[in-house]
């Protein structure tokens, strides 16, 4: 490769991280290894060689990798990578990646990936990293907790153990005694110069013979690995198994902040939902109840700074909201007594759908057998008043249309609630189709099972194949579109003359339920989460398997967006909304989120069309 051909390489790599840190002599030998690939859309994937991996460089065009099971794991873009797994873990081939657009890849061979990973640290940690992040989409680490790809720095205190290095090991014994910790950080002048475990005691100071007046400085480890409180505990994990080490200090911009140990990592591997659930189940009296919701909101985040898949957030947060409202429901039971006859907690909408996230209000009724008599009405009222209180009390704010249970319009008897269902099906108004979107979204939170399932058996007996009520429900599921223009440009919301940007709720996600509803509802399909509605309605060839695939991805694509959007909203203090900006996403994100919102326009079209045909 002569020096003409060379250079546009180097002028690329010098601006990728982690090709920019090396020397520049190394560089140049890097540049002069690699060979180029031209990948054209027709070929659909990158031949993959088993028996030759290679580190692949993205110089430009559109790139998408997907596991055996045909699952969506990344997608790619310019000075983005491929390869690297298994270059890194020596297993084979598992994910192909497809041409979504023509693009050129550099190729740096297998010896030449080593050679720099062996030479510097820095080339090294950014591919564990970013393997570490690749493991997160690929189906054979779902099963794992999602807490091994949080970041370290939710496993540490906010109190920091230090003991200056002069400091006797008496002194710094009866420090780490009285705090319950094994090991503390040894600081001269805020900077991190050892650490004091329980193993250095034992092994410096007690099997040597020496008393305790010696300094720290005698018994300490020196020079300890620590890890970035960015990193994941991924990262700590993979660390503390190569160094052989169980205590592990965490920096921030070079200043120790605190430590974490194998213990702590023990402890984190339970899962976090799953320990939440069980804090919210022991509490008895509605302050503790109250101030353990307060953890619902790091939930949240743990799970967006993990990068769980948008649905798994949606179903985690839901199981919380239900634990929170089975338990007031109980607390409350116990001061009111036993009910006078069965009945179940209704959800709807997002709890209904379990696809909750920041920013729930409630949404439920109560389902009673029986027509209530006046002490009945009474009890079941004072239940539904101290349930929804306490939810909007752990941050479940009241609901502004007043669809609640402690609103006598909406705790019914069995009887009454079937009328309600048959009324709006049967005369299909805006006011019904309003109800529609919401009530039809239904799921039993505490109850009988069979009281509820005999409610909506008999609401989709209704529903099913009603063409004047499917049609009504089309209509009013077509009134808001995606938000894209002419020449497919983003069509941006205003508020005055601020731009607030692009709604990925109500212009995006939302639509995607409108349009699963109305498939499942004309099917008769009991499923009420959208995603599982798009996956019963291509069983019941109510949706093509390509129509529906589609819209599943884009369904988990602009939900993830509007995850992530509002972690990094949480990280800045900002106020959580629904808004995006477009102009924060790289060139590959707005692509992708264009093409996400074109397969809503067109299955909003195919709804249309199969639905309004005759109307």
């Amino acid at each position: 490769m002569d020096e003409s051909e060379l250079l546009p390489i180097r002028s690329f790599l010098e601006q990728l991280v982690p090709f920019s840190e090396l020397p520049i002599d190394t560089l140049e030998h890097c540049c002069r290894a690699l060979s180029i690939g031209y990948y054209s859309k027709a070929s659909v994937a990158v031949p993959l060689d088993e028996n030759n991996p290679m580190l692949y460089i993205v110089r430009s065009g559109a790139f998408e990798v997907r596991d055996a099971d045909g699952e969506l794991v990344d997608r790619l873009g310019e000075g983005d990578y491929f390869g690297f797994p298994s270059l890194l873990s020596g297993e084979g081939i598992s994910n192909q990646v497809l041409i979504l657009e023509d693009g050129l890849v550099y190729h740096l061979p297998p010896a030449e990936f080593d050679r720099l990973r062996l030479q510097h640290r820095h080339f090294d940690r950014f591919f564990n990293r970013a393997y570490a992040k690749r493991l997160r989409h690929e189906r054979r680490f779902k099963n794992r907790d999602a807490v091994t790809t949080n970041r370290i720095s939710s496993l540490i205190s906010a109190h920091l153990l230090s003991v200056a290095a002069d400091d006797s090991v008496t002194y710094a014994a009866s420090l780490m005694r009285s705090q319950h910790v094994s090991s503390a950080l040894v600081l001269d002048g805020g900077k991190l110069v050892g650490i004091l475990t329980d193993r250095d005691l034992r092994n410096r100071v007690l099997a040597e013979g020496l008393n305790g007046e010696v300094s720290v400085k005698l018994a300490m480890t020196q020079h300890p690995v620590s890890i970035d409180a960015k990193a994941l505990v991924f990262e700590a994990m993979l660390l503390m198994s190569e160094h052989n080490i169980h205590h592990l200090p965490v920096v921030e911009n070079g200043i120790p902040i605190g430590m974490v140990t194998s213990t702590d990592i023990i402890k984190s591997q339970s899962s976090q939902p799953l320990l939440l659930i069980r804090e919210i189940e022991r509490q008895q009296q509605l302050p503790e109840l109250i101030a353990v919701s307060r953890q619902i909101p790091q939930l949240l985040q743990s799970l967006i700074s993990a990068d769980a898949r948008a649905e798994e957030i949606g179903r985690i947060l839901t199981s919380v909201t239900d634990a929170l409202t089975r338990k007031l429901i109980t607390l409350n039971q116990a001061l009111l007594g036993e009910a006078p006859m069965a009945f179940c907690w209704l959800a709807f909408g997002s709890q209904g759908r379990q696809d909750q996230v920041a920013c729930s209000d409630q949404d439920n009724g109560l389902l009673l057998a029986e027509e209530p008599d006046a002490p009945a009405r009474d009890y079941f009222q004072a239940l539904a008043s101290a349930v929804c209180s306490g939810l909007n009390e752990c941050g479940y704010m009241f609901c502004p249309g007043e669809i609640m249970a402690q609103n006598p319009k909406w705790m019914l008897s069995h009887a009454r609630w079937q009328q309600k269902f048959f009324d709006w099906v049967a005369s299909p108004d805006p006011k019904a189709l309003m109800h529609a979107s919401i009530f039809f979204d239904m799921r039993a939170v505490y109850g009988p099972s069979s009281l509820f399932e005999s409610l909506q058996q008999s609401v989709l007996k209704r529903t099913k194949d009603n063409d004047i009520f499917l049609a009504a429900l089309t209509g009013n599921a077509l009134t808001e579109s995606p938000p894209l223009g002419f020449f497919r440009k983003f069509v941006l919301e205003r508020d005055g003359t601020e731009v607030k940007g692009i709604d990925l709720k109500h212009r995006g996600s939302a639509l995607i339920n409108d349009i699963a509803r109305v498939y499942a509802l004309s099917a008769g399909i009991a499923e009420v989460n959208t995603a599982k509605r798009i996956k019963r309605c291509i069983d019941a060839g109510v949706l093509s398997r390509k129509d529906g695939l589609n819209l599943a991805d884009a369904l988990e694509f602009i939900a993830h967006m509007r995850l992530a959007n509002q972690g990094e909203q949480f990280e800045q203090q900002q106020p959580l909304t629904n808004f995006l900006k477009p102009q924060t996403l790289s060139s590959l994100m707005r692509h992708q989120l264009r093409d996400a919102f074109k397969v809503v326009h067109d299955s909003q079209a195919a709804l249309r069309l199969k639905f309004m045909r005759s109307f």
